[in-house]
């Protein structure tokens, strides 16, 4: 790298750079990497961290460029603590002698084990669907449902805040894609509204989510299902977020909102609470779940689930079911009040409602670069988020809590946290005076 710019690591975004153009394919990429490079030399690239061992409530871990640390973690989506839990893991030893580690076909051949089986019919019957179908990844799931269903004629509305799967699913389908307000419901009638004045021969999609991860709210669900029933238009609710670790019985916001069964299609991700990649669509229509199977690309060319991650999945759904999985959703969800009220008390910004997700909002993207620059050396592992995954000027750290966090964990990082937050506004503020001064502003003398 031939220089190092202070100005340019703390302004701009990965949006940035997402419509290239010119000739030269591969040259074109070069401006992201000078200015990720520039980010990274001076300690503001705060992404592709790596975890040394079991992601746990303490844990080493090290970035691309610095040396190792050993931390308080909460940066790991591990919701109930259980992919270290020691049933998980006999599990998967287990059925790794039993049938070795690899499914070898998709869904649509061979790939299906009795292992995915069984699986499918734990969600069914714990969502009480009748049908579910598996997918290797969350991502998969959620793009390859909207991507199997929905017809470039047709219409897709979705929160603004919907998951990238949905919006890349929504955007591969169909030109006519609305965004409607976050969790605005009246927004939702309005383009329901204007769509079928003009149009009733085509299919309308609502996409929602149940819990929201970077702002840890939830929709009506009802309401919306209801808008659907007046439409004539499909719900499909993304469960990913809350499935398995909210409610007395682990059946998150559809549960508690007293809407199991009635939405037409849920999909989830399996990479959150229950210990594996992988994710599912359920519904209730057996018609659905065979089209999805070979028409639904991201699972009808892909190999699915291997038998132990299917296995060590219908595991965690057996500890969520449990008095087990209720205790560790009581001791996440006290571990997540306790790290809010202590984040309260220190002045900062939080967003949404108790869940195993707490956002704490920073602000100015600069800002937040500077905060995340000083995490490492205070022993703190945590996830900074920026636009264009957010509201630019709305930066963010979106902690993740884990039933293994003790009061000592979170007491150490609300106090590393709320002074490495204190230190960056003051370092922004005298960064902004000297520019506005007209001086020279150099990198940080303690980056090389």
């Amino acid at each position: 790298m031939a220089y190092q710019s202070l100005e340019a690591a703390l302004t701009g975004s990965m949006r940035d750079f997402r419509e290239l153009k010119g000739p030269d394919l591969l040259g074109r990429v070069e401006d992201f990497y000078r200015w990720q490079e520039n980010r990274r030399q001076l300690g503001l690239w705060s992404y592709s961290k790596s975890t040394e061992e079991a992601p746990l409530g303490v844990c080493a871990a090290k970035d691309e460029t610095g040396p190792g640390y050993r931390g308080v973690n909460f940066a790991s989506q591990d919701y109930l603590g259980l992919s270290s839990d020691p049933e998980i893991k006999e599990t998967a030893k287990a059925v790794i002698d039993e049938y070795g580690v690899h499914s070898a076909g998709s869904s649509a051949l061979a790939g299906n084990t009795k292992y995915s089986l069984k699986l499918e019919e734990t969600i069914s019957e714990f969502l009480k669907a009748r049908h579910t179908i598996l997918y290797p990844t969350g991502w998969a799931a959620g793009y390859g449902v909207i991507k199997g269903l929905v017809r470039p004629d047709d219409h897709v509305v979705m929160d603004g805040l919907s998951h990238a799967c949905l919006q890349e699913g929504a955007l591969s389908a169909t030109p006519n894609v609305h965004l409607h307000g976050h969790l605005n419901l009246g927004s939702v009638r309005r383009h329901l509204q204007r769509i079928r004045g003009r149009n009733t021969e085509n299919a309308i999609l609502v996409v929602t989510e149940s819990l929201f991860s970077m702002d840890s709210d939830t929709p009506d669900l009802a309401a919306l299902q209801e808008l659907c029933r007046e439409f004539n238009a499909t719900l499909l609710v993304d469960v990913a977020h809350d499935l398995g670790c909210i409610g007395a019985d682990g059946r998150g916001f559809i549960g508690k909102q007293n809407m199991l069964g009635k939405i037409d299609i849920v999909m989830g991700s399996f990479s959150k609470t229950f210990a594996s990649n992988g994710g599912f669509v359920a519904c209730n229509s057996p018609a659905v779940r065979q089209y999805l199977k070979f028409y639904g690309c991201s699972a009808t060319f892909s190999n699915t689930l291997s038998p132990v991650q299917a296995a060590t999945v219908a595991k965690a759904f057996d500890i969520v079911r449990s008095e087990r999985g209720r205790g560790l959703r009581e001791q996440m969800m006290e571990r997540a009040m306790l790290l809010r009220e202590m984040l309260e008390m220190e002045g900062l910004h939080l967003l949404g409602i108790p869940s195993a997700i707490v956002p704490v909002v920073v602000g100015e993207e600069a800002v937040a670069r500077m905060v995340s620059r000083r995490l490492p050396r205070l022993g703190l592992v945590a996830n900074m988020v920026e636009f264009p995954a957010v509201a630019k000027g709305n930066a963010r750290f979106r902690l993740q809590v884990m039933p293994g966090h003790t009061r000592q964990n979170i007491a150490d990082f609300v106090e590393g946290f709320s002074a490495a937050v204190a230190a960056a506004q003051s370092e922004y503020q005298d960064y902004l005076a000297a520019k506005t001064a007209g001086k020279r502003v150099r990198p940080f003398a303690d980056v090389a």
